[in-house]
């Protein structure tokens, strides 16, 4: 029986915080998920217009194992200032890489959605101080899904996109978790039936009546170049490499590609992290391979995606009707 862990959220991961600083008038927000012992971090970016910032740092290959914390911002281009914020807050508290002479170099990848033109002003007023006051707002409780954070102004193929989060324990005694952004140009809502294509993911009544519901979508209209882009980030206490962490995020684009359809256009930017916390060890097998720990990543990693699946679908059902944008709540039963 599966089994979620106490908030069914990003939370559940010893050692993350979660933040949202959400602007309604401006439809647009910023999240910020904070490790400040670090976590060991790996990206994928699928989509074919993505915004990001010290992705290429990640890589296994490269220097720098851990960040500090992760930014997903709504704003486009602009919403990568978001981002300065949260270094400087890092920097204050003495989190980051070590420099000369008792400073620090925090490690803050981030990745931004397409939400222009949807609030009081077509670029919104992203600032360094939304990030900041993501931050300030962390903490290790429930997670705000819906029209929050980096999913305030989202849009999801015809309705009201927005943020949510969902988690897993494994037998091993492993937590996974997931937190999504979601502005898809694909949809969440198989048009045929209704429901959520992976509805039968659900774990007990994590969906509510909701998630019960089958309903008549809105057609869709054209879209318009790069308006779009699902961004989010998987987290684990279980202890990865850089390479393990990367080839978790890649495994979560499976659950992404399940639950919105069409997914990683070239309209998309489509982008997933993964952290690492390190507070439990993988469980190893003996075999024919010479790597004990690839059945555990395996499992990590399927579990990974049907947690972003999950968690995809909570951010469309939780959502709520903005800035002209219907969301599925709102919408009339077949």
């Amino acid at each position: 029986m599966a089994i979620t862990g106490k908030y069914n959220a990003l939370t559940d991961v010893e050692g993350i915080l979660v933040g949202h600083y959400t602007n309604t008038d401006a439809a647009s927000g910023v999240t910020v998920v904070i490790c400040a012992e670090g976590a060991v971090t790996g990206v994928d970016v699928r989509g074919s217009a993505p915004g990001t910032r010290e992705t290429d740092l990640l890589a296994p290959t490269n220097l720098v194992e851990k960040a500090q914390a992760v930014v997903l911002s709504g704003g486009s281009v602009f919403g990568l200032a978001a981002a300065d914020g949260v270094v400087r807050w890092l920097a204050k508290k003495g989190l980051g890489f070590p420099l000369d002479k008792g400073h620090v170099a925090p490690i803050v990848p981030a990745a931004v959605l397409y939400d222009l033109g949807r609030g009081a002003d077509f670029v919104p007023p992203i600032r360094a101080q939304w990030g900041e006051k993501a931050c300030r707002k962390a903490n290790n409780g429930a997670v705000a899904c819906g029209c929050v954070g980096a999913g305030t102004g989202a849009w999801s193929g015809s309705i009201k996109g927005g943020l949510g989060s969902t988690s897993l324990i494994l037998h091993s005694g492993v937590t996974v978790a997931a937190l999504v952004a979601v502005n898809s140009a694909g949809s969440v809502i198989n048009p045929d039936t209704g429901c959520p294509w992976e509805i039968g993911l659900e774990i007990g009544n994590e969906f509510g009546q909701q998630g019960k519901r089958t309903v008549r979508l809105p057609p869709q209209t054209a879209s318009a170049p790069v308006k779009n882009t699902t961004i989010g980030i998987i987290a684990t206490d279980a202890m990865l490499t850089k390479a393990q962490a990367q080839k978790i995020a890649q495994m979560a684009h499976d659950g992404m590609a399940r639950a919105i359809r069409p997914s990683h256009t070239m309209f998309d930017g489509d982008a997933l992290f993964c952290m690492a916390t390190g507070k439990r060890k993988l469980p190893e097998n003996s075999g024919f391979f010479s790597t004990p720990q690839a059945p555990a990543i395996n499992e990590i990693g399927h579990s990974a995606a049907d947690c972003m699946s999950r968690a995809i679908i909570r951010a469309i059902l939780t959502a709520s009707s903005l800035a002209g944008m219907t969301a599925f709540r709102d919408l009339k039963n077949r």
